[in-house]
């Protein structure tokens, strides 16, 4: 059977060695701190950095892979031995990765598979998982990129920020901003629907929105076995301690797996601002192949 490369973006969230474990190539967004350029990662944009940045007042913003780049990670994977690549990204209305990606699969070498996940961060590393399990089960190109769509289609993605002041500058907050306007006091928990920030609830204080978090999280879960995990930026206790209480409560739903919880890239970091915490809640599939 041929060869099948995953590539996917650097808002994944996946860990590297996850990613080096599973053959999965991640490429790096790029974060801006005045007139600084990094590539996200660990040697590069961290979420510290833009937590910093932020809390400075000094500008941040984030930058797509160009579609020459992705192409280059192509005819690399092509030249390593990969007869096909599925490549799984952020959703396209919330970035242009996904675009850069169709554009460089155009002129490929080898045939590439582009999936918009619809999603950001943690559940787009869900999909991503779930094209590699395929994969890994002898399934084919098409059936795990249907894996991966369908795996979205089958998570919540729920957070809370201290301030819409973060999405409404880097214009990401679209229905929401319309909501709320101004009223940048609220403290708002939101959601990704069809691939695009909306506000879900509107609550006065900060631990009235942790409870909601956690609640919607629970019913997001139902009765399916699920993975959960748990992000944030600049609030490592919050997030530890939510990622306590729904091990608890969605014991049965996780069935021996853990709830993970870790800092949120620096790309999206940079759009969500300090204190914000994220839950991502996503049905496992009943089958290998999803």
């Amino acid at each position: 059977m041929a060869r099948t490369v995953i590539v996917t973006d650097s808002t994944a969230s996946l860990p590297p060695e996850v990613a080096a474990e599973r053959g999965i190539v991640v490429v790096p967004l790029q974060v801006v701190v005045g007139a600084e350029v990094h590539d996200e990662g660990a040697d590069g944009a961290t979420p510290e950095l833009v937590a910093e940045a932020l809390r400075e007042f000094r500008p941040v913003s984030t930058s797509r892979p160009a579609p020459a780049v992705m192409l280059e990670v192509y005819e690399q994977a092509a030249a390593d031995g990969a007869e096909a690549i599925v490549s799984v990204h952020l959703s396209g209305d919330m970035s242009g990765t996904f675009e850069s990606a169709q554009l460089a699969a155009r002129d490929a070498s080898v045939p590439v598979i582009t999936v918009d996940s619809r999603q950001v961060g943690i559940a787009t590393g869900f999909a991503v998982l779930a094209a590699a399990d395929v994969l890994d089960a002898g399934g084919t190109p098409e059936e795990a990129a249907e894996a991966a769509r369908e795996r979205s289609s089958r998570t919540t993605s729920l957070f809370y920020v201290d301030t819409l002041e973060y999405l409404r500058r880097g214009g990401r907050i679209g229905a929401a901003a319309a909501l709320l306007g101004g009223a940048l006091a609220v403290k708002p928990l939101l959601t990704i629907t069809e691939g695009r920030v909306a506000t879900l609830e509107k609550v006065r204080t900060t631990g009235r929105a942790l409870t909601r978090l956690e609640e919607l999280a629970v019913a997001a879960a139902g009765e399916d076995l699920v993975d959960v995990g748990v992000a944030h930026l600049a609030a490592d206790a919050r997030a530890g301690e939510l990622a306590d209480r729904l091990s608890e409560r969605l014991a049965d739903n996780l069935d021996g797996r853990e709830v993970q919880c870790g800092e949120v890239g620096a790309v999206l970091g940079a759009h969500v601002g300090p204190g914000m915490l994220a839950v991502c809640v996503s049905s496992r599939p009943r089958d290998p192949r999803g």
